[in-house]
């Protein structure tokens, strides 16, 4: 496909901002305007800012399941064309709705030791959900690759919300449903977006409702091995990942004990670092489908067996709880939530379950 027919075949039109710190003009990150300067509608997002659409995007591309989730969350499934990371992106949880569902081999993936320009050519997206500041810094692209790539394949729409630890990210950053919202707009999906606020607000609001006064320290870790010595640190922030936590009105261990965030480089810690800490609660965070049984043979066991693990406070109380993904938008956030509501929480949630499935699965399908 030559670089005009993909220009007449995009159906985002134009950006009207620069890229935060880039110092690019709009008129590089955008694509060339339809001729009569009229569009449809528009949307404005940090970092590229106003994007202006001609008509809906079919097929679309994310990087991080945060936003695979939000376009799967408001009904656009069948035009989820890739993914970073297959792995990453938690299409497990989509089995206990019925009717939703996607299968993470049929997307490619975008991660192959790296990640080429050669790839968003073959897909031919009609939008990029991906900050394009996240390609620069994360990915290692040049400002001339994103360019490109915006300018004759489709345009980036996308903020990372999943971190507050990046330097880089010195733009305003949203929370999820802040974000959502902007994705809504992009696929004009309004009322899907407002059906599930609402689900979101009542299922909050009853589980905070029933929060026990104590407040537990959480350290969140990732493991740096299936039997792990050492572990990634996560600080508890405002930002995407942390969501659940933040929702429990946890305190986090971490930073509060000078323990950098591993997003910011920060390496690994070891159990006796742990031990000097002594968090009330260690959560293990791990991608993929992680069953209660497997997160105890797994995990729970090992640190039990182990000559200094088994010296934590977490490990002699049973509160060392599965963490949950990286990524959450806002389907795989409410079970995240719950899961961890149980696990920090047992006496109060025990095995109940904290959101109706079928009212999650009547709004993606639009059978609400």
């Amino acid at each position: 496909m030559t670089v005009d027919a993909r220009r007449t075949r995009r159906r985002l039109m134009k950006t009207g901002a620069a890229i935060a710190g880039l110092g690019a003009t709009a008129g590089c990150l955008g694509t060339q305007g339809s001729g009569d300067g009229k569009s449809d509608y528009s949307v404005t997002m940090e970092p590229v800012g106003t994007v202006e659409f001609e008509s809906v995007p079919e097929n679309w591309l994310p990087y991080t399941g945060d936003y695979a989730d939000m376009g799967v969350a408001l009904g656009q499934a069948d035009g989820l064309v890739g993914i970073g990371l297959q792995s990453r992106y938690g299409t497990h949880y989509y089995e206990e709705l019925p009717g939703v569902s996607v299968e993470p081999d049929d997307l490619t993936e975008l991660w192959d030791d790296g990640t080429g320009k050669e790839v968003f050519y073959e897909l031919e997206a009609d939008v990029h959900l991906i900050d394009p500041n996240f390609m620069i810094n994360r990915l290692g692209w040049s400002r001339d690759e994103v360019n490109e790539i915006a300018e004759t394949v489709a345009p980036f729409v996308g903020n990372t919300i999943f971190s507050a630890s990046y330097d880089w990210h010195d733009y305003p950053r949203y929370t999820l449903y802040e974000a959502f919202e902007k994705v809504a707009a992009v696929f004009q999906e309004r009322e899907r977006y407002e059906a599930f606020e609402r689900l979101h607000d009542d299922v909050l609001a009853d589980v905070q409702s029933r929060l026990p006064d104590e407040r537990p320290e959480v350290a969140v870790l990732v493991p740096a091995s299936a039997e792990p010595e050492a572990f990634y640190p996560y600080h508890i922030e405002d930002d995407t990942q942390s969501k659940h936590w933040t929702d429990l009105q946890v305190d986090g261990a971490l930073a509060s004990n000078g323990i950098g965030d591993a997003q910011a480089a920060s390496g690994t810690i070891d159990y006796e670092t742990l031990l000097e800490i002594d968090p009330d609660v260690i959560a293990i965070r791990q991608q993929g489908k992680v069953t209660e049984s497997e997160f105890e043979q797994g995990i729970v066991s090992f640190m039990r067996d182990h000559d200094v693990a088994s010296e934590l406070r977490a490990v002699r109380n049973d509160r060392v709880v599965y963490g949950g993904m990286t990524y959450q938008g806002p389907i795989i956030h409410l079970f995240q939530l719950e899961r961890a509501a149980r696990g920090i929480y047992p006496d109060e949630f025990g095995d109940e379950e904290l959101f109706d499935r079928q009212a999650v699965a009547d709004i993606v399908t639009g059978d609400s």
